[in-house]
């Protein structure tokens, strides 16, 4: 007989411990950093995965948005995915991400987001890849702009709403970055036990029109400035940040930052002397398909339909056909149509998001449809590669 597996909210103080441990142990860190993480949560947000009444796994999930068209999307963020040892191999893992899944649908959920430790088993849940988080370095020997048209000031209290304001400007207008909760905000702006978080607003403390959000450290005896968070509304914005970074180029000698594959920052840059130091693809899962083409926003000006057919093996009320009406920047969606655009629930992450034309995930195998309808896709969903600023 197979073993029973039963999925749980995650609520005795011993099962937090022992999941830290089990997450712990699979992420190479300690359990100490794992329960940590998971206060700054919330255990109400954990769930977990026993066999014969013992814990096997379990993972994090964070409620927040995903700013997609312009609108902000629910979406929930999985993280933390760990199963001990002794429990790999048999199905628990992926028995953990359909429960998981199915919660989701139930509470009406449009969108779920991760970064993957292994692709192919967040594909057999219906994960695809959906974006890019890209980190970039540059010496500030090399940043050649010095003189800065816009002041920078301290900003004492970096919980202060201006922040939150100046985001929510920038992250509407990129695909994929989150409509943060307040456990990421906190993550940003909070110093540690071995660092300290420094913010400088960048214009007039009145209409400011961008931020630096920074810590420092040591590496191999170079000090180097890690870029928590920014934000850059204007040119002149765009100008101040480097001319900051760059006149501290006396004492630190490398700076990070995360941006986008393509990033805009480079641009105002003499030479190309900043390089991407490392990328991930973050991965998405449609896990309601009517809501989430509903709730994203779209291109304004563009008027037209999209007949699609959707295969979907888990969430089985996702597996049908949809007429997606787009106008005036919005969707409307209802079941029916002519299935024009035939894609399984993987390949209309990547569509939904932006990251692949319809023509490249054809090519990929990812989908079938007729010219008329990978016209409307290409119009409907082509956009900027979409990327976020937070891992998690």
């Amino acid at each position: 007989m197979t073993p029973l597996l039963e999925y749980k909210t995650l609520v005795d103080v011993e099962d937090v411990k022992h999941l830290g441990l089990i997450v712990g142990q699979a992420f190479v860190s300690s359990a100490s950093a794992s329960e940590n993480f998971f206060k700054s949560i919330g255990f109400e947000n954990l769930r977990v995965i026993c066999r014969e009444g013992k814990v096997a796994g379990g993972l994090a999930t964070v409620p927040m948005g995903m700013w997609l068209g312009g609108q902000s999307v629910p979406m929930v963020g999985i993280a933390s995915v760990g199963i001990a040892p002794e429990y790999r191999g048999g199905g628990v893992a992926i028995a953990l991400l359909q429960n998981m899944l199915q919660e989701l649908y139930a509470k009406e959920t449009p969108i779920s987001v991760l970064y993957p430790a292994t692709q192919q088993l967040y594909r057999k849940a219906g994960y695809e890849q959906g974006g890019h988080n890209c980190v970039w370095e540059i010496s500030t020997q090399d940043i050649y702009l010095h003189k800065s048209p816009l002041a920078l000031q301290p900003i004492a209290d970096l919980n202060c709403g201006i922040l939150h304001q100046l985001y929510q400007q920038q992250a509407q207008l990129i695909n994929g970055y989150l409509d943060r909760n307040p456990s990421l905000w906190k993550r940003v702006t909070q110093s540690g036990e071995k660092d300290t978080v420094y913010g400088y607003l960048i214009g007039n403390q009145d209409q400011p029109e961008g931020y630096i959000v920074l810590s420092q450290y040591y590496q191999a005896d170079r000090a180097v400035i890690e870029i928590r968070d920014w934000v850059v509304l204007s040119h002149g914005a765009a100008q101040a940040f480097w001319s900051f970074l760059a006149n501290h180029r006396s004492t630190i000698k490398k700076v990070t930052w995360q941006s986008s594959v393509i990033d805009s920052l480079t641009l105002v840059l003499p030479e190309q002397t900043a390089k991407i130091k490392h990328q991930n693809r973050w991965m998405l899962r449609i896990v309601d398909v009517y809501k989430a083409l509903q709730l994203r926003g779209y291109k304004l000006g563009l008027e037209t339909e999209l007949h699609l057919a959707v295969k979907d093996d888990l969430l089985t009320a996702n597996n049908d056909n949809f007429i997606l009406s787009v106008a005036n920047g919005k969707g409307e969606v209802k079941q029916g149509g002519k299935g024009e655009l035939q894609i399984d629930i993987e390949g209309l992450a990547s569509l939904y998001t932006g990251l692949f034309t319809p023509h490249t995930l054809k090519l990929a195998g990812k989908l079938d449809a007729t010219d008329t309808a990978l016209l409307a896709a290409t119009e409907i969903f082509t956009s900027s590669a979409p990327w976020m600023a937070d891992f998690f």
